[in-house]
């Protein structure tokens, strides 16, 4: 189900509603980009530590948005039978007031999507509102300072015509007397509203259906009767509540503390936090802190198959549809202690057609993903009793290891603990290259040269030395292999005593300082003894 500004506040309630009764929430999203090129060395690289990637991660979450945000709600019905509505919800960051959000565009992101049907008119016209507690703290300021200004282009052109034909209205209005201002949207409604009562002492403000705006002449007095109404639509807690847009559902789900299951869902949760809660901190242990405290409970799905994908002889897949076609496959619809996953009504379209890369059907599918993956720990763990009345509980208490577990893409651990200690990754031995007759060579070169054999990231060691880092055994030894004769390049494993350059000049500065030290014991002599 799409769902834009126009739709939102009608859909909160409902929401709200099926958010508290849900056991789980699927979480995908798309992004105006990835990575960005403008960065130096911003790549995920095998080099990283979890600290590094995070810092990474967020300067890219600072100059990219996010385009769409699908949420799939799962509800536990009886006999372990899941219902499932799945959103899509098409954002927009808010322009209201002095707010005005800068953010890059990737090209090769925006021909991703397009190349998936996305629709950027829905994005740029009916994206729906947002902003984290720093900002509504910022709004909040202006509206008690009652310094109110217009910050969106469109909306100034509309409030400057407003308020032309409101200034020649008035001169001869009666008290009493109103006019109707026509064809508005929701923002533009707000804005000429707060800019009118902050210019004219005299006009009162009422929205009216059809996006029209009544303005009515009266005395101060009355003027300060009708602000002290609780129905005056320009109240700071109104207006706050309508900026907010989506981050009101942010904090339903916040609030709701349900089990949050996403695929890869490190970028995702950066967003999350920059967009809806507050920027980004510095300290990756803050950022793991907060996160915790937001969402006690993660599942990532690509942690928990990458690990049970290890267990069967299931072929291998790159993204997370392959992932849900291989467990369908391999899993018995008509077994009754399979979980059984319908979508609602209005989420029925997936059913029968995939829509990869939109986000509200990726967010299905991590949620069903999740089901396949825990029903096969069970059934590899338990008895037949246990599984023909298995409950989303028991799923948890077979994810108990996963939990809180966020891959990371090609970096120095496998997954962020958002719960504990990152825990260390076993990788293959890190390899050194020497280079000899191979002059102003530098890392990418290298990384051409292996190319056509294996992927590697690499490092600069020294002016003719380089360190290779590979997640695969078999492209270590495979280049051990390949270049074991090389006249160029000398490529052998990394030992730390030898190849490092702080611990070379440790023992040249030892051996010097030894050298010496024997010279001046051979060239001083012993010392003669008195007579």
């Amino acid at each position: 189900m799409d769902v834009g500004a126009a739709d939102f506040a009608r859909c909160l309630p409902s929401l709200r509603d099926r958010v508290g009764r849900a056991a789980f929430l699927g979480l995908d999203m798309e992004f105006t980009g990835l990575h960005s090129v403008f960065l130096q060395n911003n790549q995920p690289s095998l080099f990283d530590s979890p600290a590094e990637r995070y810092q990474k991660v967020r300067q890219s979450v600072q100059r990219f948005t996010i385009t769409q945000l699908g949420l799939a709600i799962f509800s536990e019905e009886n006999s372990n039978k899941y219902v499932v509505h799945s959103y899509n919800f098409f954002l927009f960051p808010s322009t209201l007031g002095v707010m005005d959000a800068e953010f890059t565009l990737s090209a090769s992101s925006i021909q991703f999507l397009s190349h998936y049907g996305f629709d950027y008119n829905k994005f740029l016209k009916d994206g729906i509102p947002y902003m984290n507690e720093l900002q509504e703290k910022m709004l909040s300021q202006r509206l008690l300072e009652g310094s109110w200004k217009v910050c969106s282009a469109p909306n100034m052109n509309v409030v400057k015509k407003a308020i032309d034909e409101v200034t020649c209205w008035i001169a001869a209005a009666k008290e009493g007397d109103s006019m109707i201002l026509q064809d508005l949207s929701d923002s533009q409604m707000l804005d000429v509203q707060l800019v009118l009562r902050q210019a004219l002492p005299n006009v009162w403000t009422e929205p009216l259906g059809d996006n029209e705006v009544m303005v009515k002449k009266v005395s101060p007095q009355h003027r300060r009767l009708l602000e002290s109404s609780s129905h005056d639509s320009c109240q700071k807690e109104l207006i706050l509540t309508s900026a907010r847009g989506f981050t009101n559902l942010f904090q339903i789900i916040v609030k709701a503390k349900k089990p949050l299951v996403g695929h890869n869902m490190l970028m995702d949760l950066c967003h999350l936090h920059d967009k809806f809660y507050n920027p980004l901190p510095e300290s990756y242990e803050e950022f793991k802190k907060n996160i915790h405290h937001l969402f006690p409970v993660l599942i990532d799905t690509k942690t928990v198959t990458k690990s049970i994908w290890k267990n069967y002889q299931f072929p291998r897949v790159s993204n997370l549809l392959e992932v849900y076609e291989v467990l369908c496959s391999n899993l018995n619809p008509m077994d009754p202690s399979c979980p059984e996953i319908v979508l609602a009504r209005d989420s029925v379209r997936y059913a029968e057609k995939a829509a990869p890369h939109e986000a509200a059907y990726d967010a299905f599918l991590c949620g069903s993903v999740l089901l396949k993956a825990a029903h096969l720990l069970l059934c590899s763990l338990t008895d037949d009793a246990a599984k023909a009345n298995s409950s989303f509980s028991q799923y948890l208490t077979m994810l108990a290891e996963y939990l809180n577990k966020v891959n990371v893409i090609r970096g120095g651990v496998s997954s962020i603990n958002f719960s504990g200690e990152d825990a260390s990754c076993r990788y293959p031995p890190p390899l050194v290259v020497c280079v000899r007759g191979w002059p102003r060579l530098d890392e990418r070169q290298i990384y051409q040269e292996l190319q056509p054999l294996c992927r590697f990231d690499i490092r600069r060691l020294s002016e003719n030395q380089f360190i290779l880092l590979s997640n695969r055994f078999k492209h270590v030894i495979r280049v051990l292999r390949d270049y074991k004769n090389h006249p160029k390049l000398q490529i052998s494993v990394y030992r730390h005593w030898r190849h490092s350059p702080h611990v070379n000049c440790l023992l040249k500065v030892s051996g010097i300082v030894a050298l010496w030290s024997l010279l001046a014991f051979v060239l001083g002599g012993s010392p003669s003894r008195s007579p």
